[in-house]
């Protein structure tokens, strides 16, 4: 057999480790799951981010491409993604609410799948993939990396005591929020656009000012949570001020009709860009869905 061959199992070989820390979670889940129990079932789903991100990049690195890596891809998703983080917040924090926890857990679990659909036929319309700056809709991943950001974190500066039960509508409607973006069209940067430059390089270092201060005020283990805080704040704020620009464009003097259409042109571009970026994931594009 050429090695050639052999080569095209190797980001396949990412994404079932990927499924493996999905599954593996799952199981610590099940039963009696204690807060030790939770916390490595969190672990394991932010090892599953990790195999998620290397699949597409070993695939583009060694050329190896495929439908099947995508489709795999978006498989391993649901699992990884939809159900083990689902499972975890149930029995980390939701089980007191009884039915409605359950439902709110099955809710990220659907929108997960939802997203995933979503793209699977925007990948079908859009083959040939694209480097797109912004994703449309929360990624999948990143929606289950803020739910296992929060339990690490809770375990690691609650010195592994369980949630109280107080927690439960918070985090509930934390998970309906989560959920809801997933199927949104609120636009996440991908940072695919992004060089070194005095820009960059300020934004970073706020970025480790305000970690260092997190950290120091409060613990260490909110630096995650706050970061993936910042990112979903960033892509409200971003799109939020998109909506507005397009209605203030509506309303502007006949005059400026000529403008508008430019406008109105540069618009349609990101949209294909959007959609490009939508058709490329897994092992033939972005690491999240």
């Amino acid at each position: 057999m050429k090695l050639r061959k052999l080569m095209f199992v190797l980001p396949n070989l990412f994404t079932v480790t990927s499924i493996f820390c999905g599954f593996y979670a799952i199981t610590l889940c099940t039963g009696e799951a204690g807060p030790v129990q939770l916390y490595q079932a969190a672990l394991s789903i932010f090892f599953a981010m990790f195999f998620d991100g290397m699949d597409g990049r070993v695939a583009r690195l060694t050329k190896t491409q495929s439908d099947f890596g995508v489709q795999l891809d978006s498989l391993a998703d649901v699992m990884s993604f939809g159900v083990a983080p689902g499972l975890l917040v149930y029995k980390w924090a939701l089980s007191p609410l009884g039915f409605a926890g359950l439902f709110v857990a099955f809710a990220f679990t659907a929108c997960g799948a939802l997203r995933l659909a979503r793209f699977n036929v925007l990948a079908a319309r859009n083959p040939h993939g694209g480097g797109g700056r912004f994703f449309v809709g929360l990624p999948i991943p990143l929606a289950a990396g803020m739910l296992v950001s929060v339990i690490i974190s809770h375990h690691a500066a609650a010195g592994g005591q369980p949630l109280h039960e107080a927690a439960a509508v918070p985090v509930a409607a934390a998970v309906v929020g989560l959920s809801l973006l997933m199927v949104s069209t609120v636009r996440y940067r991908t940072f695919k656009d992004a060089r070194p430059s005095r820009k960059s390089a300020l934004t970073l270092m706020l970025v480790v000012v305000g970690g260092v201060a997190i950290a120091t005020r409060f613990h260490p283990a909110w630096v995650l949570v706050a970061c993936c805080g910042a990112y979903l704040v960033l892509g409200l704020v971003e799109s939020a001020v998109l909506v507005r620009s397009r209605l203030v464009a509506r309303k502007v003097a006949p005059g400026a009709a000529a403008a508008v259409a430019v406008a109105a042109v540069i618009d349609d571009e990101d949209e294909e860009e959007d959609a490009d970026e939508e058709a490329g994931p897994g092992n033939d594009g972005p690491a999240y869905l």
